[in-house]
């Protein structure tokens, strides 16, 4: 089984305060195996994808209005530390994730990544 780990994007600004929120890139990592995509956001995000649902996978921009951490509504959300790398990942069918200690539905997945290309390759996209 193979597996890569990916780190999350973050600005000079972000890092220094996402780490003291814990959700730094100590605490924070995307990884992807044969079988699923994990997210990872310190305590606030977490995710378990599996890779036939994830039906499509591209770069993209990050949604107007929308901020850096952790944050969505209706099954789109954004975990990120930067406006850079964002890959966008589309799921079908939803699945169910964790933020917080709450359980939402995830349909979009905008990610904020170091390696957006190699994260796309590892995704075979």
């Amino acid at each position: 089984m193979s597996q890569r780990t990916f780190a999350f994007s973050y600005s000079k600004f972000n890092r220094a305060l996402l780490r003291i929120l814990g959700l730094g890139p100590g605490l924070s990592r995307v990884t992807v195996t044969d079988d699923a995509v994990r997210v990872r956001m310190g305590w606030a995000f977490s995710a378990t994808i599996p890779r036939a649902q994830i039906i499509a996978a591209g770069r993209d921009r990050k949604p107007p209005l929308m901020g850096w951490g952790v944050h969505g509504w209706r099954g789109k959300w954004v975990v990120n530390g930067s406006d850079d790398g964002i890959v966008k990942l589309t799921i079908s069918p939803q699945i169910h994730a964790r933020t917080l200690i709450f359980a939402i539905t995830l349909r979009e997945l905008y990610l904020s990544l170091e390696d957006p290309e190699g994260f796309l390759a590892a995704l075979g996209e």
